[in-house]
């Protein structure tokens, strides 16, 4: 195989962002109102020539020459210094951020999009830029003035890069079991003590500074969730005159890591290290989790990029392959014939198909989630409620969804190759290994799940779920113009029933406080809850393709508008067939992971 010639579709992230998503609409509101689409094109094109010259080149020499930790130092791929710096230069980090801030207050819809590119080229590269965002979006959303002009205002520009530090080796999704602690200085200051592993992008050569956001326990604070606090801890400090020196973050190791071995995993330990409180006192996991919407929603689009990369590897593989021959119409094949391309078979066809249908689904509802934050920054009173309520329903789905099934259509790919896909010469196994980690970031897919029927379902005692059905039905009311489309509108909108079917058969069971009987299928409905809405991603795009088949001028060929027909029917016959049994296992009875002696785990 050749070496990969595309990662993305830029004509379907155009389609998808113009068309589907409308994004144009947004840019008439007076905070996006620097922006046009002739702009964000050229964004879209910059970032996308960037990638091909410096970043999607260099993925798999990440890969086999990954981040080392030696003398107490770690150090990356020499490439990343040009990657961080063009990326600074460029606004990648500045981008979100509002123009009084010193960003340049893009859309939400578009960063993501941005990113995604970027993520498909070369996911190893993300890391340093995406947790630096986070850490300064932290210190601009809830910091001083201080902390904002001495260190938010370097990380914007890539100058400075930034990490997020909460695993403990006790203390991984239990966040209430932090065990770092912090003592008042007296001087405004606190001495951070503690260890944390897991932390992506922990270290590396080529930034001036680095700036840690560390979860820790003031002295005498609460016990639990309540008594956690948030800090700036920079690697080095910084006085007046802009002078370091040593601050005491040890870097005491490198986690060696299955994939994404581009970007380093440190085990950091502060001994005595100053930091600074972001916020009030024993607010810190407030903080994050305001935060943790834009963590989840990134880890989705992450799992969505690698996907996509996946996907055109696979596709390219299929095109270059001969193997086998076509049957004739007697059922045998003809060895005089010369040997026909794997891609004309029909179950490579199906595995390249169901590739396409969970990348270009999930990059939609990436985009869908990401037009709620965009309209909830432009909308006041309850309509701004209801975006922000919308938001928090689906972006757990948003994790998991992209997570699981770009998991799931990766190894598709590699099935493509066949022999070839298990080997290192080839870099379908090095996606795999890449996307394995995605469902177990920033939440697992587990406690995602728990989250969503847990806690979301019932947001506003199910109003939130009435708010998404209307949105749901108003691309339903948009289809039914379109013949074409009515088995797919009856066949959604009887998924869409499904939910509160479920819903209704469950809730007796909390209701009762038999919580551990509510939660124990939150997975399974999960896998219900995201395809229902991938399939309703894939009404929309059917609407706007079919939109397009009928108007006299297209902005993209007839036959890219014919595929996005031809995929959603794949989906609806494929995957959405599938929501009837996942509702009937979640409504059965016989609840097998609750009523078990666990010596039949032998």
């Amino acid at each position: 195989m050749a070496t990969q010639n595309q990662y993305v579709n830029m004509d379907t992230i155009r389609f998808l962002m113009y068309d589907v998503h409308q994004t144009e609409q947004l840019l008439s509101a007076n905070r996006y109102a620097a922006y046009d689409r002739a702009s964000i094109d050229m964004l879209l094109d910059a970032v996308k020539t960037f990638c091909d010259k410096s970043v999607h080149p260099f993925i798999k020499e990440m890969d086999e020459k990954p981040s080392q930790y030696k003398d107490g130092a770690i150090k990356i791929h020499p490439q990343f210094e040009t990657i961080l710096k063009q990326s600074g230069e460029m606004g990648l980090v500045a981008a979100l951020f509002e123009e009084k801030d010193g960003g340049l207050q893009l859309p939400n819809v578009v960063f993501h999009t941005l990113y995604f590119i970027m993520e498909a080229a070369n996911n190893h590269v993300s890391g340093y830029l995406g947790l630096t965002a986070g850490a300064a979006n932290l210190i601009v959303s809830f910091g001083s003035d201080y902390l904002k002009s001495t260190y938010a205002s370097k990380m914007m520009g890539l100058e400075w890069t930034g990490t997020m530090c909460l695993t403990e080796p006790q203390a991984g999704s239990s966040l209430s079991d932090v065990m770092t602690t912090a003592k008042d200085n007296g001087d405004g200051t606190f001495a951070i003590n503690g260890q944390k592993i897991f932390i992506s992008s922990g270290d590396h050569q080529f930034a001036e500074n680095i700036i840690h956001l560390v979860l820790a326990r003031i002295e005498g604070a609460p016990s639990g969730t309540k008594g956690v606090s948030l800090f700036v801890v920079p690697k080095k400090k910084v006085d007046a005159q802009g002078n370091f020196s040593d601050n005491k973050v040890i870097i005491a190791g490198e986690f060696e890591k299955l994939g994404q071995r581009g970007y380093c995993t440190a085990h950091l330990v502060f001994e005595g290290s100053q930091g600074y409180l972001v916020g009030e006192a024993n607010r810190g996991l407030t903080y994050m989790f305001q935060m943790m919407n834009e963590a989840r929603i990134a880890t989705g689009r992450m799992g969505t990029g690698i996907a996509s990369a996946a996907y055109y590897a696979s596709l390219q593989y299929a095109k270059e392959r001969p193997q086998g021959r076509k049957l004739t119409s007697s059922g045998r094949k003809d060895i005089d014939e010369e040997q026909t391309l794997i891609i004309n078979h029909p179950d490579v066809k199906r595995m390249l198909l169901f590739q396409k249908a969970i990348v270009e689904g999930s990059l939609s509802l990436v985009m869908q989630t990401s037009y709620y934050v965009d309209q909830e920054h432009i909308t006041e009173g309850e309509e701004k409620v209801r975006y922000n309520q919308l938001l928090e329903l689906l972006t757990p789905i948003t994790k998991t969804y992209p997570s699981e099934k770009g998991l799931e259509a990766v190894s598709t790919g590699l099935q493509i190759l066949g022999g070839y896909g298990f080997c290192m010469d080839f870099i379908l196994q090095q996606y795999y290994r890449d996307i394995r980690i995605i469902s177990i970031y920033e939440g697992t897919t587990g406690i995602q799940s728990l989250d969503l029927l847990g806690r979301k379902v019932g947001l506003k005692n199910g109003k939130v779920l009435e708010w998404l059905a209307q949105e749901i039905q108003q691309t339903i009311y948009q289809a039914s113009a379109h013949e074409s489309l009515q088995s797919y509108i009856r066949e959604l909108g009887e998924n869409l029933s499904l939910i509160q079917k479920v819903l209704g058969t469950l809730m007796p069971k909390a209701q009762n406080g038999d919580f551990e009987r509510y939660l124990a299928d939150a997975t399974v409905f999960m896998d219900l809850f995201g395809t229902i809405v991938i399939g309703w991603q894939w009404l929309k795009m059917g609407v706007s393709a079919q939109n397009a088949l009928d108007a006299e001028e297209k902005p993209f060929s007839k036959e890219f508008y014919e595929a996005k027909i031809h995929t959603l029917k794949f989906f609806y016959k494929y995957e959405m067939s599938r929501c009837k049994g996942l509702a009937k296992t979640i409504m059965d009875e016989l609840d097998l992971t609750v009523d078990m002696d666990l010596d039949y785990l032998d």
